[in-house]
């Protein structure tokens, strides 16, 4: 098992229970919440496999269908104390966010297509499973809220950009890039950061 394949498995795992949390705060089934928690983790990655005219990285092998299990398991095990804490959500679902727009620049470079294509896949790879869930729990998307979500998966893009251009480890411009994610969209939240709000006429 490579880097980038441990990345995408925790990425996996992280993004499952922060749609499994969400899913049990609005009283979901266990299956249910199972659902919601697969859809959030593959959601992204089918998006960017379809556009890249590939199969569709889930329906190779079983382990994203076992991760999500473990991640409800998880969930089920630890249910109350992460209830109790109000940003647990938030962490997990930041922490899939940067691991999983690394992992759709990799497999978008592997396939042969320019940077560009890339960051646009990094991005894709990252938000869409995110918008997936929230539509199936009837929230709106946190794209499209003045928060800066789908912006910093193309700052993490744009970092990733430039540790290859500067010939860095690729195991280090990965990590680099992942945690340029996680702490634009930190600083982003904590700080109250985002982009002017488009005001349309009544």
């Amino acid at each position: 098992m490579n880097f980038i394949q441990i990345v995408d498995y925790v990425g996996t795992f992280a993004f499952a229970i922060s749609g499994i949390r969400l899913a049990s705060a609005k009283q979901f089934d266990w299956f249910g919440a199972y659902v919601v928690g697969f859809v959030t983790a593959i959601g992204g990655g089918t998006a960017r496999d379809l556009l890249l005219d590939v199969t569709p990285f889930w329906m190779t092998q079983p382990s994203y269908l076992i991760i999500t299990g473990l991640a409800l398991i998880f969930v089920l095990i630890s249910g109350k104390w992460l209830i109790r804490l109000s940003n647990t959500f938030f962490i997990f679902d930041t922490i899939g966010l940067g691991l999983f727009v690394v992992v759709g620049i990799e497999k978008s470079l592997e396939a042969g297509f320019p940077f560009w294509v890339a960051i646009v896949m990094g991005m894709i790879t990252g938000s869409v499973g995110g918008i997936t869930r929230d539509i199936l729990i009837n929230e709106e998307p946190l794209i499209f809220r003045k928060d800066i979500y789908a912006l910093a998966c193309v700052f993490g893009g744009i970092v990733f950009y430039f540790c290859t251009i500067l010939h860095l480890n690729a195991e280090f411009t990965q990590f680099i890039a992942a945690l340029s994610v996680i702490i634009m969209r930190v600083v982003a939240v904590k700080f109250h950061l985002g982009l002017p709000v488009l005001k349309g006429e009544n």
